[in-house]
């Protein structure tokens, strides 16, 4: 008789458990559904940002580049001043982003950026997606472009 009570406690922590995700899903759903429906124009342009605009940005402290790619492809090449977060290790790892600056995430093109960003706004972040994607920025950044922005970024690091 003992065991069969311990089991109907065991199966009550179940159901407020239940419950309780049923409620944070619930929730979830609710401020996704209200994204969606407040999603403009507005909206549609303020999620992008392209390199130049970017690069000034981190130039100047106000942004920080989340390359959400695996580590296998972040370790064959990369954005020196870039972060690596993959896409699947970044909900546990939040508490590495900074909620004072620009959220810019990053990828070669810009698929799972775009879904990091959603990810990252639903979370309360100001974040939006690199529109050119890491190849686009990996062309920009060549010869003289290379070198003007990279000093630029030096002294910005130094001077904090």
């Amino acid at each position: 008789m003992y065991e069969w009570n311990q089991n109907i406690l065991k199966g009550e922590e179940l159901r407020k458990l239940l419950l309780l995700l049923v409620l944070v899903v619930s929730i979830n759903a609710q401020s996704f559904e209200s994204y969606l429906k407040s999603f403009d124009y507005k909206a549609r342009t303020d999620m992008k940002i392209k390199t130049p605009e970017m690069l000034v940005m981190i130039e100047e402290g106000e942004a920080v580049l989340i390359d959400i790619r695996f580590p296998d492809e972040y370790e064959a090449w990369n954005m020196g001043f870039s972060k690596n977060i993959p896409l699947n290790e970044l909900p546990s790892r939040l508490d590495e982003l900074p909620k004072d600056k620009l959220i810019i995430t990053a990828c070669p093109h810009n698929d799972r950026a775009n879904i990091a960003r959603m990810f990252l706004t639903l979370k309360g972040y100001n974040a939006r997606y690199l529109n050119d994607g890491l190849l686009k920025t990996a062309d920009f950044l060549r010869g003289d472009n290379a070198k003007e922005f990279m000093e630029e970024y030096k002294t910005m690091k130094d001077n904090k």
